[in-house]
């Protein structure tokens, strides 16, 4: 993961342009199935109108002595997001109208958008600009924004039911490891794993979209089937880094996505932090909007605007590691697992049944006692299999990860204990 992450950071990315193109290009190579879909500017989704494509080759700022203070070649975060072309001399009292720098991460570059309204900036660290000498400055930034496209990929992985598991990941932000190319990367790789497995019970869709604008566009495409098909989702955002385990629910919480992440999180790593609803930033905004309430939240290690790093050069791919990615991949995975394998139960025998003719059950009691391990296991979750309790609820109800339980269902399952309600 770390290694396509390296091969995937120096490509500039926005909401739309080559960038994307490329990235999702790069993506296919391990997804082979990923379908790219173009969608026109001016096309209207929802509320929104697609953008006009962006596209920049170039850029750069020389200071009165012909030194150059700011180049995208060096670093892409030195032009803010979707800057009109310009190649203009000015003063540095007027130039600094179009400088942007943060006071709270002084030796990094920050990262700074305007998509909606046609300007143009650079983004230098707040070290620098406080060294700029007065004088003319020359300003150049060779790019385009024209009609043309917004991009996103797809990729649909059929099970034996139609109802679906949803991921969703961005696109769109330029050289930022962590808030950008984590969730892309840990998404391909579940989709490896997901492809790889000898049958699926649930249907998996999978989407690579711009932030914001491509949750607009997809909802507006796929909302009806959406939802009635998915039955959980989860956004993938800022799933790099080493520093913490994070969720965000959904709008009104307690849907099935909830439940599968808390559980998780709950048995791997208890230590995470919980965020509200209303610190929310990323596509579970529109996913969750009322009216459309798709079953979606979000496992993330730190999560995104809570780290110091966040929206800078500092985010990068020394910040996220191996592990962290291994780490949120594995919850991610684990959840997907139980998700997989959760169900409800119903017992099939009135009163509690004669396990020791079935082999499952110790034949030797001393003062009445029996064992309290397997054996005990057993009786305890065929006790809560009345048709009320999934999985999930079993776990619950018996304080042990939902995984444990995997072989035990299979077991009773075997012996006719139990049967799946429909």
């Amino acid at each position: 993961m770390h290694g396509l992450m390296s091969r995937l950071f120096p490509i500039c990315r926005s909401l739309t342009g080559e960038g994307v193109r490329t990235t999702l290009k790069i993506l296919q190579e391990h997804m082979p199935g990923l379908t790219i879909h173009e969608v026109p500017s001016g096309t209207t989704c929802l509320d929104w109108q697609v953008p006009d494509e962006w596209n920049i080759r170039s850029a750069r700022l020389t200071n009165p002595d012909g030194e150059v203070i700011a180049d995208f070649d060096t670093h892409n975060l030195h032009v803010v997001g979707y800057s009109e072309p310009v190649d203009v001399k000015l003063e540095l009292e007027e130039l600094q109208k179009h400088l942007y720098s943060s006071a709270k991460m002084p030796e990094a570059i920050p990262y700074v958008t305007s998509y909606y309204k046609r300007t143009w900036g650079f983004c230098i660290s707040e070290k620098q600009r406080q060294t700029l000498k007065p004088g003319r400055y020359h300003a150049h930034i060779d790019s385009s924004l024209t009609p043309g496209s917004l991009t996103y990929g797809e990729l649909i992985l059929p099970g034996e039911s139609k109802d679906e598991i949803f991921l969703s990941t961005y696109v769109c932000h330029p050289s930022m490891a962590n808030n950008e190319l984590s969730g892309p990367v840990v998404a391909t790789w579940l989709a490896k794993h997901l492809q790889a497995l000898p049958k699926r019970r649930h249907t998996y869709r999978i989407v690579f979209i711009p932030e914001t604008i491509g949750s607009i566009v997809y909802l507006a495409r796929h909302m009806d089937h959406l939802k009635q098909h998915v039955k959980a989702g989860f956004v993938l955002s800022c799933v790099g880094d080493d520093r913490a385990y994070s969720y965000l629910p959904s709008r009104c919480g307690g849907t099935l996505a909830d439940k599968a992440a808390l559980h998780v999180l709950d048995h791997l790593h208890p230590g995470y932090q919980k965020f509200s609803y209303l610190q929310r930033g990323s596509d579970e905004r529109n996913y969750c909007w009322p009216g459309i309430d798709l079953p979606m939240c979000s496992i993330m290690r730190s999560k995104y605007a809570t780290f110091p790093e966040y929206h800078t050069s500092a985010d990068d791919l020394t910040f996220v590691t191996e592990s962290g990615l291994q780490g949120a991949y594995q919850a991610l995975l684990m959840t997907i697992d139980c998700l997989e394998k959760n169900k409800t139960y119903i017992t099939t025998v009135l009163g509690e049944p004669q396990m020791g003719k079935r082999d499952l059950y110790p034949t030797i009691a001393m003062n009445g006692n029996v064992s309290k391990g397997r054996a005990r296991l057993l009786v305890d979750i065929l006790a809560y299999c009345d048709g009320t309790n999934d999985l999930f609820d079993l776990a619950h109800i018996l304080n042990r990860p939902a995984w444990e339980l995997f072989e035990l269902m299979d077991v009773l399952l075997h012996h006719g204990l139990i049967r799946e309600k429909n």
